[in-house]
């Protein structure tokens, strides 16, 4: 049976005390997935160099983006640095080479939190509440760098900076922003709140830190230290927490299942090395099969499928295929895709 992939990713600081993992929480207290990037179904350890212009995906849930090709790479656990206390995975990012940051220029890191997951913040509205960004950072550079949280529609955007004061070491960083009161905030399926960490962009997208604008930045103005203009710098992140409140507590440390399950709604592999029965199947009398393929998670929405190889067995005979597979039918609230591959031969 088929194995492959379905996708449907779309799109005041300090350092602070060290705060320690803790258990697992009935709630969803850190609306940031996969934090702590143990989790990295694509690229299972390899290191990535995002394409020019587009986001590509790293660890599950974590992408990057650079407007000129090849400049940076990035990889789970990369540079065997030993994480914090607590944890075992990071993010890490090297420079390939000195870049001159140029007009409409940006290279970034970012996660995107799922309207439905930023509800209860009331963003949009006079009960907007303060949310709090926290996260441990480790840099062969030291000085004062950017990022922001912004909305999916490019109309409110809240430019923030911190500082790393010892270079090759982790700092643990806490951000306190305030709800924004007059934006639009998507509270469905879309992307409630994107957050950026930047390494270099243009004025273009750029503002004042510590304070909300009606404008789509992804850093902050000023930024003394620009990551990516310098060449063989390196950078890492773990234990990446959004929450709710004014102050950062200790890392929402969920199971590995649930973790895995909360990536899975947006990005899931299915690989076998045995047969994977469908859940039914018919063919259509010439090269057509129709089946049910059975997920984990409901999925955040119709996903692209993709498949690497396909092994039918009609009538106790082995039939190959390698041809693509459309989506006909997808029922958000039913984890059951309903599959058709058009490449079989020998059915009837």
């Amino acid at each position: 049976m088929p194995y492959g992939s379905a996708s449907v990713d779309t799109f005041n600081t300090s350092t602070g005390q060290v705060f320690s993992p803790a258990s697992s929480s009935a709630t969803m207290k850190n609306r940031i997935i996969n934090g702590d990037h143990r989790i990295d179904q694509r690229n299972a350890g390899a290191s990535v160099t995002p394409a020019s212009g587009a986001s590509t995906y790293i660890t599950d849930r974590f992408s990057a983006l650079q407007t000129q090709a090849s400049k940076f790479s990035a990889q789970q656990n990369q540079g065997s640095v030993t994480p914090p206390t607590g944890f075992t995975n990071y993010l890490g990012l090297t420079t390939a080479s000195a870049v001159s940051v140029g007009g409409g220029d940006t290279f970034f890191v970012y996660q995107v939190i799922e309207g439905y997951n930023i509800t209860d913040l009331a963003w949009g509205t006079a009960g907007a509440k303060a949310v709090t960004l926290s996260f441990y950072v480790y840099s062969s550079l030291t000085g004062t760098f950017g990022g922001s949280l912004a909305n999916y529609l490019g109309t409110a955007s809240y430019p923030f900076t911190y500082t790393i004061p010892s270079a090759n070491t982790w700092t643990q960083i806490s951000i306190t922003i305030p709800g924004d009161t007059s934006a639009n905030w998507y509270s469905n399926n879309s992307t409630g709140v994107g957050v950026f960490f930047d390494f270099g962009t243009s004025s273009t997208y750029t503002g004042p830190a510590g304070a909300w604008n009606s404008n789509n930045n992804i850093g902050a103005n000023g930024t003394q230290t620009n990551f990516i203009t310098t060449n063989g710098a390196t950078w890492q992140l773990t234990g990446v927490q959004f929450e709710a409140g004014n102050q950062a507590t200790s890392f929402d440390y969920r199971d590995y299942g649930n973790e895995l399950r909360m990536c899975q709604r947006y990005y899931t592999q299915i690989v076998s090395t045995s047969d994977y029965y469908m859940l039914a199947g018919r063919g259509d009398g010439s090269t057509g099969l129709y089946f049910g393929l059975p997920l984990n998670v409901a999925l955040r929405a119709s996903p692209t499928v993709t498949t690497s190889a396909v092994n039918c067995y009609a009538s106790g005979t082995s039939v190959q295929s390698t041809s693509s597979t459309t989506v006909p039918q997808f029922n958000a609230n039913n984890p059951i895709l309903a599959l058709y591959n058009n490449g079989f031969s020998g059915l009837s």
